[in-house]
């Protein structure tokens, strides 16, 4: 309820003052409440599927112009083990709880917007597009217009203990999410060799002293992939601008020495975690902080019951309107847009209930009304009006 809602904000607020590195992200509430739950049998103009960032954006977008919406979250988040956000203006080093909390409590003024717990099970339309029916796993069954699928990745980890357990806090995915919090420390990548070049590309700037764990992944046929690919790789790496070195050995496990949670200098925004990488044959090597390669794949593949299609574990939409099949839009890191942030999380959110709302008048108006050509420049347009004008002037421009 809202009380559960005002202590996480509290928590927010009070860990944007202090040093928020010594909070573990796990100690924040989840949404473990629902605002205004939905009756069974509801009709709403949109369904929205996914509390994260890419949901709150869709929902609020939506309640601001008075769309009915209903927002169903399974509380499972790409980011839960995340210790902050990062790159996201105005909440930078914010805890993800934290941060959706805050998004919830905002969310909440709006009389049509509807926020629950929930997972849902199934999505079926029995009229191709027109009409949605979604069923939640206690049975709860309800329609809408359009359905948004805001429903996240999930990372496909190894088995090599250590890994899962460190996975978001110390070991990470994305240097624009951490990176910076570990700077000038001693870098390790983990993941296939066919993957080191471009990573090492994106972290030079923060990190020099850089060891690459490919696990084996050093093969004749992958080299001759590299060859092809990336002519001249190995002197690359090995030139003193660079001096990677690669270590091909198998990993048994990765043990956790020292926690960034607990070692830190807020003052500097600095994260010291320390791992022993424990190769075969008994030797290990100690590095502060790791970059991985590991693949990922979608949390849920409900939009194949309605329509959409994926592709390379990803929903393909129309980047003009986050479409992915008729009375669907797919936002996030799940979508084809291809970005797994924070900021692209909202603005594809924003972008999809523009395009829903618009979509919604059109409808209704039917025969009163002229479908304008262009849906990429009326809808660009709206953004525009919202935005300052920003949108707008650059697809003037």
């Amino acid at each position: 309820m809202k009380s559960v809602i005002s202590f996480a904000l509290a928590v927010f607020v009070a860990t944007s003052n202090a040093n928020p590195i010594t909070l573990d992200p796990r100690s924040i509430p989840g949404p473990s409440y629902d605002i205004g739950p939905a009756s069974n049998g509801s009709s709403f103009d949109v369904i929205i599927i996914g509390g994260g960032p890419a949901g709150l954006s869709a929902l609020s977008g939506l309640a601001r112009v008075r769309r009915n919406a209903l927002l169903i979250d399974s509380a499972e988040y790409r980011n839960a083990e995340t210790r902050h956000l990062h790159d996201m203006i105005g909440y930078d080093h914010t805890v993800p709880a934290a941060f959706r909390a805050a998004a919830r409590e905002g969310i909440s003024k709006y009389p049509t917007a509807t926020m629950q717990n929930g997972t849902v099970v199934s999505i079926t339309s029995p009229d191709n597009g027109t009409t949605f029916i979604t069923t939640d796993s206690n049975g709860q069954i309800y329609t809408s217009k359009k359905v948004v699928l805001a429903t996240g990745l999930r990372d496909i980890l190894p088995d090599t203990p250590g890994i899962k357990e460190a996975w978001s806090r110390g070991i990470y995915w994305c240097p624009w999410c951490d990176g910076y919090e570990h700077r000038d420390q001693r870098f390790g990548i983990l993941g296939s060799i066919l993957d080191v070049v471009g990573t090492v590309f994106e972290v030079i700037t923060l990190n020099k002293d850089i060891i690459a764990f490919v696990n084996g992944t050093w093969t004749p046929e992958n080299v001759e992939i590299l060859n092809t690919k990336r002519p001249g790789w190995q002197q690359q790496l090995s030139s003193t601008g660079y001096n990677i070195q690669i270590i091909n050995t198998t990993i048994t496990s990765i043990t956790r020495i020292q926690d960034g949670a607990l070692v830190n200098d807020p003052n500097t925004d600095s994260e010291f975690d320390r791992f022993n990488v424990n190769l075969e044959g008994g030797s290990f090597i100690e590095r502060d902080v790791f970059m991985t390669n590991f693949p990922s794949k979608q949390r849920s593949y409900l939009g194949t019951e309605i329509g959409v299609q994926v592709y390379g574990e990803k929903m393909i939409i129309d980047p003009a309107s986050m479409r992915a099949a008729t009375g669907v839009w797919a936002v996030g890191d799940a979508n084809s847009d291809n970005s797994t942030n924070v900021p692209h999380a909202l603005y594809t959110g924003k972008k999809a209930a523009v395009v829903i709302h618009v979509e919604l008048e059109r409808e209704f108006a039917e025969g009163y009304v002229t479908k304008r050509d262009g849906e990429e420049e009326e809808v660009m347009g709206v953004m525009g009006r919202d935005l300052e004008d920003l949108w707008e002037g650059m697809v003037r421009g």
